[in-house]
């Protein structure tokens, strides 16, 4: 079984915020290859999905991003998945808005949701998938900005960029993960 974390923040206040991300990527997934309705579980929502054939389970934590952790570890010790089978979809403001980047292993770059999944996990060996949200104006608190919504000049550009992010989490499940990078870091 593999598992796609998308990372966000509960509730309709985050809802279509930069932050939230991650939730929207596992929506599109539930949503084409959902085989069952979301369940609560795991700190978090869940849906069964199939994709090219394989069992994944979506998992969006709701303990809020910073303690995303403990939904993902409980998720990764019931189904005793491995590190290089877990995907971690997030916002990062160090990409320019709409750009994707996958990475097999790495530091959390600052993202406080995956710097707890690492943190709880014990290990930086964990693949995700950074979707550019772009950068907080000059003197703009970071951490409000990512609570904010997407400007409507920038919607476009990040609705197509949630699309890509789906088609890349998808090909993740079943293609190799250094053709995946390629196909997606490209665009």
């Amino acid at each position: 079984m593999k598992l796609i974390v998308g990372l966000g923040n509960p509730g309709s206040k985050y809802q279509q915020t930069r932050h939230n991300v991650g939730f929207d990527v596992a929506a599109r997934l539930a949503q084409r290859f959902g085989t069952a309705p979301p369940r609560e579980k795991f700190q978090g929502e869940t849906v069964e999905a199939t994709i090219a054939g394989q069992k994944v389970l979506l998992l969006t934590p709701l303990t809020y991003m910073n303690a995303s952790g403990g939904s993902v570890l409980a998720a990764r010790d019931f189904y005793k998945i491995e590190p290089a089978d877990l995907l971690v979809v997030c916002d990062d403001f160090n990409l320019p808005l709409g750009k994707l980047r996958l990475r097999a292993k790495g530091s959390s770059g600052g993202q406080k949701g995956l710097e707890d999944i690492l943190r709880r996990l014990g290990t930086d060996e964990v693949p995700r998938l950074r979707i550019g949200i772009g950068a907080p104006p000059p003197g703009r608190d970071a951490a409000g900005y990512v609570l904010n919504r997407f400007l409507p000049d920038e919607q476009p550009t990040i609705a197509a960029a949630l699309d890509r992010a789906a088609e890349a989490a998808a090909a993740w499940v079943s293609e190799p993960f250094e053709a995946v990078m390629s196909r997606y870091n490209a665009g």
